[in-house]
């Protein structure tokens, strides 16, 4: 069972940059996807960035392309998130969870996806 820590949160300006850490631990991570989804004030969770345990293949939602970018380094058993660009829209609480049942990133659905560590909150705010 995988248990998972985020942090690397904030308040930055807009156009800043961060980088959220999502630290493993109680086993191997590298057998499941490992997503970021993100939480603002009163919307539901939505899926950021994907990487995949099985090929090392990377998923982004639309909103994010081209600003983050999801790596891990396996002997630290972290996935980080690099969040460059920040936009006031970015704020909300980031999560990392486990993809439950294969390695590959998918659709970045909700139901599909267990493990949940306790967030980060990330502030963009001039």
């Amino acid at each position: 069972q995988l248990q998972f820590v985020e942090s690397g949160g904030g308040l930055v300006q807009p156009g800043g940059s961060l980088r959220l850490s999502c630290a493993a631990s109680g086993f191997t991570f590298d057998y499941y996807a490992i997503t970021w989804f993100r939480q603002a004030p009163g919307k539901e969770r939505e899926g950021v960035s994907c990487i995949s345990n099985d090929f090392g293949s990377t998923k982004y939602a639309d909103s994010v392309k081209g600003r983050f970018t999801i790596f891990r380094d396996n002997a630290k058993n972290t996935v980080y998130l690099q969040m460059n660009s920040l936009k006031p829209e970015d704020t909300g609480v980031y999560y990392c969870a486990q993809r439950g049942h294969s390695g590959l990133c998918g659709g970045m659905r909700l139901d599909e996806y267990v493990n949940w560590g306790q967030g980060t909150q990330v502030t963009v705010s001039s």
